[in-house]
């Protein structure tokens, strides 16, 4: 239904300082188009894209790929979603955005907005193996239900250091928890050696 997953899409007041940071971690930059009018670039550890806009975004955007999205813009309405923005037309770079039961913006665009980068998936940062993006959520069940009419499968997670709910779909996975646990929106990795 959304299409394949793009980029975590961040607020920066400054790429170059921002490249940088992520430089140091082990992240690569990726090669971007010039879809959007303000400066972006876009950084890589091989699973995870983090996209980086110098331009005001409020928090942290789940961005997904859908070609040919205003030919599908009927069949999103049909879930009953509440657009926060639109911009769909011939002339256009086509988009929509709406939010999770929890508030976090969902934005669908019509095309890749930058290159692939050639990074192997097996080829990790110093943040280590990438898991999942962390939402959280005041009703965990009220968005696993959201998600999963989005095309995601949700499944429970009790037995982990913090229990929550993994939608997992074949190119992204959303943990659903706790406010209280995780009160922000971030990235989740597996780190052997955190030292």
């Amino acid at each position: 239904m959304l299409g394949r997953f793009l980029e975590f899409s961040v607020e920066t007041p400054d790429i170059g300082a921002s490249l940088e940071f992520y430089g140091k971690l082990g992240f690569s930059q990726a090669d971007v188009g010039d879809a959007w009018h303000h400066p972006y670039a876009v950084v890589t550890d091989g699973r995870i894209c983090i996209g980086l806009h110098q331009h005001s975004l409020g928090a942290p955007q789940l961005t997904f790929v859908k070609p040919d999205l205003l030919k599908h813009f009927d069949a999103l309405e049909r879930l009953g979603l509440e657009f926060e923005f639109r911009r769909l037309g011939n002339n256009v770079f086509n988009e929509v955005g709406w939010r999770d039961p929890s508030g976090h913006l969902i934005r669908l665009v019509e095309a890749r907005t930058f290159s692939p980068g050639k990074r192997l998936t097996t080829d990790h940062s110093a943040c280590g193996y990438f898991l999942e993006i962390v939402l959280p959520s005041q009703n965990i069940e009220d968005s696993k239900c959201f998600w999963e009419r989005l095309g995601f499968v949700g499944m429970d997670e009790p037995g982990t250091r913090l229990p929550h709910v993994c939608c997992t779909s074949d190119t992204i996975n959303i943990g659903l928890y706790d406010p209280a646990e995780l009160p922000d929106a971030a990235l989740l990795f597996d780190a052997d050696d955190i030292p």
